[in-house]
């Protein structure tokens, strides 16, 4: 890769690590699972996207709220096609489901293996570290309702009015 490649590539990497925060917080799980390689190999011998989707709506039910924000990201490239990088990312988790009154901070570092398929960067694998997890101390959504911009502090709109989010929850046996 020439140098102008190589920083439209890093880009692609970056956008592809925010975009997984994104979907993971909407629980947007067909634009998740397209951010790996349709081919990717999960445990147990399970392969491709519709295994890797499944696997993130089992995962994910035990999650309420979630906020994924993305911190410094080193990508190194192998070859034209192969790049590796290090994701540092904070979350704060709802834990236990969206009727959970426990909320945690995660310190997460994301160990990234990329390929580039079809002029795509995608994931090839993903390895989700934890640095520490504490309780936050405060349930977020017990606040009343901060009626933005109206006041600075209080419980927000989202991820509820995201139509993805919705869709997730209602598809939840149980739930309407």
């Amino acid at each position: 890769m020439n140098e102008v490649e190589e920083l439209v590539a890093r880009d692609a990497i970056r956008q592809l690590a925010e975009r997984y925060a994104q979907y993971v917080d909407a629980r947007d799980l067909d634009a998740l699972a397209q951010l790996y390689v349709e081919q990717v190999r999960l445990s147990g011998g399970r392969q491709g996207r519709a295994a890797l989707r499944d696997d993130f709506d089992r995962g994910l039910r035990g999650i309420g709220v979630s906020f994924l924000l993305v911190g410094n990201h080193t990508i190194e490239f192998q070859d034209d096609t192969h790049a590796t990088g290090v994701v540092y990312c904070r979350g704060e988790i709802q834990d236990g489901g969206p009727d959970s009154q426990r909320f945690i901070v995660q310190a997460i570092q994301y160990h990234d293996d990329y390929l580039r398929e079809q002029g795509r960067w995608l994931f090839l694998r993903r390895r989700h570290l934890l640095v520490y997890g504490a309780e936050l101390g405060e349930n977020p959504l017990d606040l009343e309702d901060a009626n933005w911009p109206e006041h600075q502090t209080g419980r927000g709109t989202l991820p509820f009015e995201l139509e993805s989010w919705r869709r997730f929850w209602k598809s939840e046996p149980g739930r309407d």
